[in-house]
């Protein structure tokens, strides 16, 4: 009887099971399905927060490699140019950090991280790759105080890279301008076109020869007679170099091959833009010449043609009649003499005509208009 009843409640607890299950996904289909939406939509929006803030802190962090990437990209190519440079140079040299980087408004002078001990003394050049950034002015055991080129006691001699004319470099006394360096005492003879190349001469036991100094923009003043003071642009900027070479080179030395992309091959590029220049004013002068040639041919042939007078018909051949032939007259008759024994006399011969010289056959005229119609 237990079994039974046991078994009723088993099944009665399957068939209440049942219907609550349907229940249950009918009120959630249903009643509840408003719920059900809004808790998928929370979680949906948990989960987009969450990776929102992963993707921003991504981009916050590639936007931050993004903006050091151009300043290590530079960093890379100037280390790079200074080790190129480094291994043209024949001299020893001293490889320098830049500490104290100056404001734009004065780039006098620059603090670096070598002194002494590491064999720079007073009056070492200082370069860059693209040129000479100045001289050290005071040197310690472990930093060194460098002169710029914009000091205003910086002075170097210079002279053209075609080598026509020298001088020296100072800091310009003008604000204004796109240079800030002037090529002084050039000869009034000498003149210097703009985009030539100056460099450093070696004269004044500082600076060795071949170091570029700036590029010709303009000139700034002249003296008639006397001087022209040009205006240069720097080869080398002291505001934007993080690493330097300290020369502990001999005045005498030149360097000139060690900066091939700034002279020998400027000179090479100024030499070739001259022989262009050359080869095409002669072609303008040849093609101007023949110009000139043709136009002059076709005056000519203008002139010839309205002088020239009207061409006249030849004139036509007389007409010749024939001459008929000389009829031959008859001769006399003799008379007889009245006296006998006393001959008769001969009558006189008719005197002949003068020989006359054969002419040539007459032309046969041509009939007139008026005789061919008769």
């Amino acid at each position: 009887m237990s079994s039974a009843s046991e078994r009723s409640y088993t099944r009665r607890d399957t068939v209440m099971f049942l219907v609550c299950v349907g229940i249950s996904e009918a009120l959630r289909s249903t009643v509840l399905a408003p719920l059900v939406w809004l808790q998928a939509r929370a979680e949906e929006g948990r989960t987009s927060r969450a990776r929102l803030h992963a993707i921003t802190i991504q981009r916050d962090s590639t936007s931050y490699i993004a903006q050091g990437l151009p300043s290590l990209i530079a960093e890379n190519e100037r280390l790079r140019q200074l080790l190129s440079l480094s291994r043209r140079l024949s001299t020893p040299y001293v490889a320098a950090e830049v500490l104290h980087q100056t404001q734009a408004t004065d780039g006098r002078t620059l603090l670096l991280d070598v002194g002494t001990r590491n064999g720079v003394a007073e009056f070492d050049p200082v370069v860059a790759p693209e040129g000479l950034i100045g001289v050290v002015l005071n040197a310690t055991e472990r930093s060194s105080v460098v002169m710029t080129w914009a000091h205003p006691e910086f002075r170097v001699s210079a002279f053209t890279v075609t080598g026509n004319a020298s001088g020296v470099v100072a800091p310009s006394l003008l604000t204004t301008g796109d240079g800030a360096l002037e090529f002084r005492g050039v000869p009034y003879r000498d003149s210097v076109p703009p985009g030539t190349l100056v460099l450093s001469s070696g004269l004044g036991g500082v600076y060795p020869k071949g170091i570029p100094v700036g590029i010709v923009t303009g000139v700034i003043r002249e003296q008639t007679g006397w001087e022209r003071v040009y205006r240069l642009r720097p080869a080398a900027n002291p505001g934007s170099a993080a690493h330097v070479l300290v020369l502990v080179t001999p005045p005498d030395a030149d360097l000139a091959r060690a900066f091939p992309s700034d002279s020998a091959l400027e000179a090479m590029r100024l030499d070739s833009i001259a022989r262009v220049r050359r080869a095409d004013s002669l072609a303008d002068a040849e093609r101007l010449a023949r110009a000139a040639r043709a136009e002059s041919l076709a005056a000519v042939r203008r002139d010839t043609t309205v002088a020239a007078p009207p061409r006249r018909p030849a004139p036509a051949a007389p007409t010749v009649r024939p001459v008929p032939p000389a009829t031959p007259r008859p001769a006399a008759p003799v008379a007889p003499s009245p006296v006998p024994g006393v001959p008769s006399q001969k009558p006189a011969a008719p005197s002949q005509a003068p020989a006359t010289t054969p002419s040539p056959p007459p032309a046969t005229p041509k009939p007139a208009a008026g005789d061919s119609a008769r």
